[in-house]
């Protein structure tokens, strides 16, 4: 693999993924769609405990970090527009190989 120094296109576009916050806290992902604390930790990919303690109240509670929230985020935008998304991109975003390996139960 060569390694190439990045044009102003790409330049322009990493600091646009970057600059980007999307977020979505797992509150407001759980109220949305009342999906078990399970099912927020395999989207989040953390623990069910570290789910547990985004929730809890007093001294245990924990704030999610940035690419918990991120996680969450790009999967509510995949349950909202999956289907909007043309094919190709679709594909490359979620190859049909990754659904077949993955437990995906409550």
């Amino acid at each position: 693999m060569s390694l190439r120094d990045f044009g102003r296109r790409e330049l322009t576009l990493l600091r646009l993924y970057i600059d980007c916050q999307l977020a979505m806290s797992p509150q407001d992902f759980y109220a949305k769609y009342n999906v078990s604390h399970s099912t927020i930790a395999k989207i989040a990919g953390c623990s069910v405990p570290t789910v547990d303690r985004w929730f809890s109240t007093g001294r245990s509670r924990r704030a999610p970090s940035p690419i918990h929230l991120r996680r969450l985020a790009e999967m509510d935008i995949l349950l909202e527009s999956f289907e909007q998304i043309p094919a190709p991109l679709r594909q490359r975003l979620c190859p049909p190989q990754h659904l077949d390996n993955q437990n995906l139960s409550p």
